[in-house]
């Protein structure tokens, strides 16, 4: 009996040691680059809104940013850095190196280097369900 009791504790500790990734809403995964510089990474879903709420999500909870602190792309679709998976995107709450281009559309495709969104209009995609599953 006290080895079930033992073995029981163990087990239930084990399970609440979080693990070096983290899970983001809606089945994506974020990774931490940097300081500032993170990735988003699908795990079922790989719509734009579902990448934009786990990187607000990541934003707020593990870097601190206000509400109004904006998310830049780093890089758009490509391999991931830090699972080798085969799709991630990179998000960082500083500008990139190249500096940011001008946006002009309210509408973007895709996820182009320097596009920025603020924390609070990136967590507004949380609630959007993609059109086709």
């Amino acid at each position: 009996m006290k080895q079930i009791i033992v073995c029981a504790t163990l087990a239930a500790f084990a399970l609440s040691v979080p693990g070096t990734s983290d899970a983001a809403p809606n089945g994506y995964q974020t990774e931490p680059i940097n300081g500032t510089s993170f990735e988003v990474i699908p795990r079922a879903r790989q719509d734009t809104d579902g990448y934009w709420c786990a990187a607000a999500d990541f934003a707020r909870r593990k870097l601190g940013a206000g509400w109004h602190q904006r998310i830049y792309v780093l890089r758009g679709y490509g391999p991931s850095e830090t699972t080798g998976r085969r799709t991630a995107v990179q998000f960082s709450l500083n500008p990139p190196a190249g500096g940011v281009p001008q946006q002009s559309s309210f509408i973007t495709v895709g996820f182009p280097p320097g596009y920025s969104m603020s924390v609070q209009g990136a967590n507004g995609r949380c609630n959007i369900r993609p059109f086709l599953r």
